[in-house]
């Protein structure tokens, strides 16, 4: 399909963000406690039963698309081959294909699995998209070229030349030497990261569940990955060496965004951590700082449902904010993190989202975020419980700071085998 929008034009009268927090106006968060009819929600019961079934409606409808069903009888898991000896013996590399409609070839996903091989099986584990392909994740000569280096973070450069380009972001022996396994897969093997007007990719597997969902309200593509992201969870329940029910699922940026998704959609993610995520992702909406609604939909018209769109302009109509996002993965933990540098992805309007998700933890019987103050913790401080934020030091990235938070938080709230 001809690509008809990379995500890179802007309108020369767009307006200029702001990053002062002087200029943020007043706003009002609607109470992820208080239903759209006004009836408070007093019970753990009220949540399960009405309250949360509305929000993840509503955050379907009006944000990210509905999220498609999935016909199980299609999907197929094939391991391509196994390296028993990675890291100097410390893990095995799997690599697995996921066939999303078998038995047709395509579309597919290559799923990088990294096993501890000391650790007492089965493993708790961290599932995670790449922006540039498996190959780029490590230097390892063994791990398979991605297909696709066509992507949006790949176009016009061989895939050997990108062998080991990120592996900062994914430090697998920090992980393997804690017991953890680790699952990457490219994300742009699940659906294209341009406006192809929904040909490519799964979408065209979501025609039959969408034909009673209106077009405006259909998946987008943060949708299609976050419905990616549940598909490599069916592959992993497969795997006997991986504890399926402790994977916590992790995303940087526009991936930050879908794990939260993933998250509120799939309650077999034991726990889910947004990395940077920002707009559309864990900051909230209405504090319009950074990149806004307007921005974001004109920039990556394909990362959102058309409803979305509407809502340029009058934000405070937006029926729900992203604090209700995170209240969707309650009681389960999560994390939410961010930079000191990244004003774009407004690192205070994260904090509040996490803070004000506090309530609905507590009626579900958690810490929630444990009694962490209401204005944002000092840069490399990390706070809270069972929902649990830091900004640390620096630009809009996923580090190894970042993971040591990260695994710390997954053995105190993912808890691994002695």
């Amino acid at each position: 399909m001809t690509k008809l929008l990379r995500g890179f034009f802007f309108c020369a009268a767009a307006q200029e963000p702001n990053y002062d927090e002087a200029e943020v106006v007043s706003y009002t968060l609607p109470d992820p406690l208080v239903m759209s009819d006004g009836s408070p929600v007093a019970t753990a019961e009220d949540w399960t039963a009405k309250r949360r079934p509305e929000l993840l409606e509503l955050f379907g409808r009006e944000m990210y698309g509905v999220m498609p069903g999935v016909d199980r009888s299609r999907l197929a898991f094939e391991t391509l081959r196994t390296d028993p000896v990675a890291f100097d013996g410390k893990a095995t590399f799997k690599e697995v294909r996921i066939y999303f409609d078998a038995p047709n070839p395509a579309p597919k996903l290559d799923l990088l699995i990294a096993i501890p091989n000391k650790a007492e099986k089965p493993v708790p584990a961290f599932l995670l998209l790449n922006f540039q392909g498996n190959h780029t994740t490590d230097s390892d000569p063994w791990i398979s070229i991605s297909d696709n280096t066509e992507g949006n973070h790949t176009r016009g450069v061989n895939g050997e030349e990108r062998r080991g380009y990120k592996k900062d972001r994914y430090p697998f022996e920090m992980i393997i030497d804690r017991g953890y396994a680790l699952a990457t897969a490219y994300y742009e093997d699940i659906d294209p990261d341009f406006d192809d007007q929904r040909q490519n990719g799964v979408h065209p597997l979501f025609a039959e569940f969408e034909k009673n969902v209106p077009e405006e309200s259909r998946a987008a593509t943060i949708t299609a990955w976050a419905w990616g992201l549940s598909r490599a969870l069916d592959c992993l329940e497969t795997i006997p060496e991986i504890d399926a029910a402790r994977v916590a699922v992790v995303g940087h940026s526009r991936l930050g965004k879908t794990s939260l998704w993933a998250g509120a959609n799939d309650p077999r993610f034991a726990a889910v951590i947004s990395n940077d995520s920002g707009c559309g992702g864990a900051a909230l909406t209405r504090r319009n700082f950074g990149e806004t609604i307007e921005t974001i939909n004109r920039t990556f018209p394909h990362w959102f449902c058309p409803k979305y769109k509407t809502y340029v302009g009058r934000t405070e109509e937006l029926p729900i904010d992203q604090h209700e996002l995170i209240a969707l993965i309650a009681p389960r933990p999560v994390y939410v993190a961010s930079a000191s540098e990244d004003l774009w992805a407004d690192p205070t309007g994260e904090y509040l989202s996490a803070y004000n998700a506090d309530s609905v933890y507590r009626l579900l019987g958690t810490e929630g975020i444990g009694g962490a103050p209401a204005e944002p913790p000092e840069v490399d401080t990390p706070v809270g419980a069972v929902i649990h934020y830091h900004r640390r030091t620096g630009k809009h990235n996923l580090s190894e700071y970042d993971w040591a938070q990260y695994l710390d938080f997954a053995d105190e709230y993912l808890p691994k085998k002695n």
